[in-house]
């Protein structure tokens, strides 16, 4: 007679998992239980009792506080990732469940009020919601069912979801009234080789390189400008002679600022993305809108 499988291993208990990402976080139980509302005795069991679960230890005291066994540092990673796909399935039933609602994202600079209008006349019983975005959130706020459908501009991860191209935006100069460049009819990359561009803390990979245009076609990187902070911190820099920068034409500007249109380079391109196979009827709709309304 065969051998029967073996019973599946206990669920790991989500409340303890997220007690584990807390004190990682702290790096110190009684700071981590003050930020769970807590007890440090109450704390330390829950830890004992994953710790129990799972087989290993995941933390090392030390004078310093407390460190990530090497089990801890392999599971951390995996646990947060855990804890954000349970958000993700709660929130995918959660919306299964009200299928009359639609939360539409949208970047700085992109208007979408035509196309959300539409909906709105069509689906007067819907509950349609409206939200700004950064430019690096799109895809993470898609997948995480924080909003329904984006209206943005590339580059952002498109993995798990629905693209749908609207239009694109050439690119431009932008500089100060009093700058060399000012004025021009056009420039190229090679006008602006030397011209020292912003960089953003934490900024996404694919956003900067795309807005920095670095690497250059040539191989070069892009001059390195000041660090700040937001984006819009940029502009005090560039009216100040510091910077200059790429953007849109449709952007709005202060009026010590001018934009110069750039050459040979690619436009940026402004989608609608959902995530892929999403069965709300309202998404469905307002990609249809949204097409008809903010194509071009």
């Amino acid at each position: 007679m065969p051998d029967s499988p073996p019973p599946p291993a206990p669920a790991l208990d989500l409340r303890l998992v997220w007690c584990f990402t807390v004190v990682a976080e702290y790096r110190h139980f009684g700071r981590a239980a003050e930020a769970l509302h807590t007890t440090q005795p109450s704390l330390s069991r829950q830890i004992g009792r994953l710790e129990q679960q799972l087989g290993v230890r995941l933390f090392e005291r030390t004078p310093q506080g407390n460190r990530l066994t090497e089990a801890g540092e392999v599971f951390l990673p995996l646990a947060t990732e855990l804890l954000r796909a349970a958000d993700r399935a709660a929130a995918a039933a959660r919306a299964a469940d009200r299928p009359s609602r639609i939360t539409i994202g949208h970047t700085p600079g992109i208007i979408v009020t035509q196309a959300v209008r539409e909906l709105r006349h069509r689906h007067p019983d819907a509950e349609v919601r409206t939200t700004q975005l950064t430019p690096g959130e799109p895809s993470q706020a898609l997948l995480d069912h924080h909003v329904d459908a984006v209206v943005a501009r590339l580059p952002f991860p498109t993995d798990g979801l629905d693209v749908t191209a609207l239009y694109d935006e050439p690119r431009v100069l932008v500089v100060p009234l009093d700058h060399r460049l000012a004025g021009r009819k056009s420039v190229t990359l090679a006008d602006i080789a030397d011209e020292p561009l912003p960089r953003v803390r934490g900024a996404d990979p694919l956003q900067s390189a795309f807005w920095r245009i670095d690497p250059r076609p040539d191989g070069r990187p892009a001059p390195d400008g000041p660090l700040i902070e937001a984006i819009a911190d940029q502009f005090e820099l560039i009216a100040g002679g510091q910077a200059v920068t790429i953007s849109v034409a449709t952007h709005t500007l202060r009026p010590d600022l001018t934009t110069v249109p750039l050459e040979g380079v690619e436009p940026s391109h402004v989608v609608l993305a959902t995530r892929a196979r999403d069965r709300n009827p309202l998404v469905a709709a307002f990609r249809t809108y949204a097409t008809a309304a903010l194509g071009r």
